[in-house]
């Protein structure tokens, strides 16, 4: 770890573990301290801002603790909000004896910067006209300003939260998919509602994806594309495509091999109309059949 912090890991005997999902946001494990095993056990809990803050009753500051009021909550809120801008992935920091009692440790903001090529490759497939959603799970500002930083949230845009997606039924949700660039806050069964809605109005999608949760969506998506080298075995059972190097332009020039073969067929000339087909078929079947 590149904080030196590997030695507390370590120190701590864990007891229990809540395991990250994508559903709640967070994950926690339960720990007791290996020189003092005979004290009560620590929770330690990390993930989505706006949920960990609900298991908090008071923040740390100074190495005090102290009672957690309105005021800082909006402190908190308001950096989430800033390092999200920033593009940053946020986590936040709680601890204390049981979830429902924790004290408010701090933000982390994590950089994750787009592949090599990502935007080129997305300018040219908006060019080609293919429309790009993205569908994440990071809050609406971080989600935001990637997308605007990979040139694909613009203004006439919008951006919709999990919870918004879930208050619409299937028509609804068509009705304003095609204004929709950025999918916030999301989980894996928001996917598969998604890809729906976008063939409900006629769209031909093709869909990514790595996880187990992934699956669904791909096997329902016109083209379910899967991660070759990060992609789990059932995410690439249920794709019709594995990317073997996992690099998005390589969908570029597929879809760019896909317009060229499909121009390319366009402009052959008909050989025959359809009176001249009529009549061969009657030539073919009428005489052989009154025999």
């Amino acid at each position: 770890m590149k904080m030196g912090l590997e030695g507390l890991r370590h120190d701590y005997i864990r007891k229990a573990e809540y395991p990250f999902s994508s559903e709640q946001k967070w994950m926690a494990v339960k720990c007791v301290h290996k020189t003092q095993q005979d004290k009560p056990e620590i929770c330690f809990m990390k993930g989505a801002y706006e949920q960990i803050i609900r298991y908090c009753t008071s923040y740390s500051s100074k190495g005090q603790s102290l009672p957690l009021n309105q005021q800082q909550r909006d402190l908190y809120q308001q950096e989430t909000a800033y390092l999200g801008s920033a593009g940053l992935r946020v986590i936040a920091l709680a601890s204390g004896p049981e979830l429902g009692q924790l004290t408010f440790l701090g933000l982390v903001g994590i950089i994750d910067p787009p592949r090599t090529g990502v935007k080129e490759a997305i300018t040219t497939l908006i060019r080609s006209g293919v429309a790009i959603k993205m569908i994440t799970g990071d809050s609406q500002e971080t989600a935001v300003a990637i997308a605007g930083r990979l040139g694909f949230y613009s203004n006439g845009l919008q951006s919709l939260s999990g919870e918004e997606v879930d208050a619409m039924d299937i028509q609804q949700l068509s009705q304003i998919v095609p204004k929709v660039s950025v999918f916030y806050r999301a989980s894996p069964r928001h996917k598969l509602k998604i890809v729906k809605s976008l063939q409900n109005i006629g769209a031909v999608v093709a869909m990514t994806g790595d996880g187990v949760n992934d699956a669904v969506a791909l096997k329902a998506a016109d083209i379910g594309v899967a991660m070759g080298k990060t992609g789990t075995d059932v995410c690439k059972e249920a794709a019709d495509m594995i990317l073997v190097e996992d690099d998005f332009h390589t969908i570029m020039s597929i879809a760019a091999l896909t317009l060229i073969s499909l121009a390319t067929l366009m402009n052959f000339p008909n050989p025959l109309n359809a009176m001249q087909i009529l009549w061969i078929n009657i030539i073919m079947d009428g005489p052989p059949a009154q025999r």
